[in-house]
Order: structure tokens, then C-alpha cells, then sequence
């Protein structure tokens, strides 16, 4: 009942076969069977802001179609990706939505704070632009108005 050194190698042989076909056709289907997915993203969720836009970088293996709050986005032959953005003032959702050539999905939310910090000298600014004309020009009277009126009582 023993078994010969020929068939011992030839049974070796067969398995090692099968084994390498099973190895092939397990990487050859890795992207169907895991699909797509969106890693290394380079935000937070729940991250305050202060600088506006913000830069979104990525990668999404084996994506066909890259959608970024609904535009689709440039993907390189790696699957990265970066995109710049403009926040609005205060609570920001930002989706990015990743879809594989067999119809897989993956989607990824991030909620983002945007808040401007405002310089004494930017908000100077924004209240003059807000201000008519005609009442800095009537601001500039009267302070020259009490300017000559303090020279008199110096003088």
C-alpha cells in the first residue's frame, strides 16, 4: 500500500498546479471580490478651519468615476487624487463618492467648520465698504469741523 516516489511527485505536482491556478485567479479577482474603496483622505471629520480653500488629497484604488460633492474629479493611473475647495462660512459637508468598473461603491462623509478669523484691520475694511460714501465724507467734515473748532480755543 505504500506509494511510489513517482506517484508521490506526480500528486505533489498536481497540487502545487491547482494551488498556483487558485493563487492567480484569487489576485486576478481581488478588485471584484473588494471593490473600491477611499483611503488616506487627508481631512477629518469634525475639523475646524480657519484658511480657506482647503485641499482634499486621497486615494481610491480601482475607481473608475470620483465624485466630490457631486463633480466628478481626475484620478491618477493610482487612484489619487486631490482636489482644492472653497468652504462656506460655518458647518460644511463635504461627500466623496467612489464607484469600480463592476459597480461597486464606496462613499465617505466629512462635516467640516469653517470659521473666518477676522483681522482689526479686514474688518475696517468691510465696514468702510459697507458705508456710504456721502457718510464718510460727512464723518470727514465734522472732524474737521472739531478740529478747527479745538484750534480756536487753543489759540
Amino acid at each position: 500500500m505504500g506509494y511510489t516516489f513517482k506517484e508521490i511527485l506526480r500528486i505533489v505536482i498536481i497540487v502545487l498546479f491547482f494551488l498556483f491556478i487558485f493563487t492567480y485567479g484569487f489576485f486576478r479577482a481581488k478588485d471584484v471580490i473588494f471593490g473600491v474603496k477611499i483611503r488616506d483622505v487627508n481631512i477629518v471629520d469634525g475639523t475646524k478651519y480657519t484658511e480657506n480653500p482647503v485641499t482634499i488629497e486621497g486615494n481610491a484604488r480601482n475607481a473608475i468615476h470620483l465624485l466630490l460633492n457631486g463633480r466628478e474629479i481626475y484620478i491618477d493611473s493610482d487612484g489619487n487624487f486631490r482636489e482644492t475647495i472653497a468652504l462656506l462660512s460655518g458647518y460644511n459637508i463635504i461627500e466623496i463618492y467612489a464607484k469600480d468598473k463592476f459597480g461597486k461603491e464606496d462613499i465617505k462623509h466629512y462635516k467640516l467648520i469653517y470659521e473666518k478669523v477676522f483681522s482689526l484691520e479686514d474688518y475696517i475694511k468691510k465696514i468702510e465698504q459697507a458705508m456710504p460714501e456721502e457718510i464718510i465724507l460727512e464723518e470727514n467734515i465734522v472732524q474737521e469741523e472739531i478740529l478747527e473748532s479745538d484750534l480756536e480755543i487753543n489759540n
